[in-house]
């Protein structure tokens, strides 16, 4: 004998989650909040930065990458456009990885490691992404956040 199971939804339920997905996002964009602030703290080292991988113009290229990060951040963390958004941060940050944490081309010991573990947490970061970027069951149901 099968019997289904319903659940019922208290009303403070949809606001727990909420918070709780909102929260997630923040998390999420945590670097892409404080890379631009640490970036705007210090924009001769934002700049060498640029020029250290070959990002010409230096200046214009951080000032684009603070502004990029920021723009799509708050959007994300909001939910205003987030999966246009979290589709960017995830092309962004493959991009991105490619360009500075070439392991692989490094010699074996500590820092080859640490840039292949910080190579993948970033392929992970563009999962996150494009999970956030992918319609949920609630978002097709009730036909929010369309770009």
């Amino acid at each position: 004998m099968t019997h289904a199971t319903t659940t019922i939804s208290q009303p403070g339920d949809t606001t727990a989650r909420s918070v709780l997905e909102r929260l997630a996002r923040l998390a999420l964009c945590a670097a892409f909040i404080q890379g631009p602030i640490a970036k705007i703290a210090d924009f001769p080292g934002a700049i060498a930065e640029m020029e250290h991988f070959g990002l010409r113009p230096p200046a214009l290229f951080a000032a684009c990458v603070i502004v990029f990060e920021l723009v799509c951040s708050a959007m994300i963390v909001s939910g205003v456009k987030r999966r246009p958004a979290a589709l960017a941060l995830a092309a962004f940050t493959l991009a991105a990885t490619f360009l500075a944490l070439r392991f692989w081309e490094m010699e074996p010991g500590m820092a080859r490691q640490m840039a292949a573990n910080a190579f993948f947490e970033h392929i992970g970061l563009v999962g996150a992404f494009a999970l956030v970027a992918s319609p949920g069951r609630q978002d097709r149901k009730a036909g929010e956040d369309h770009p």
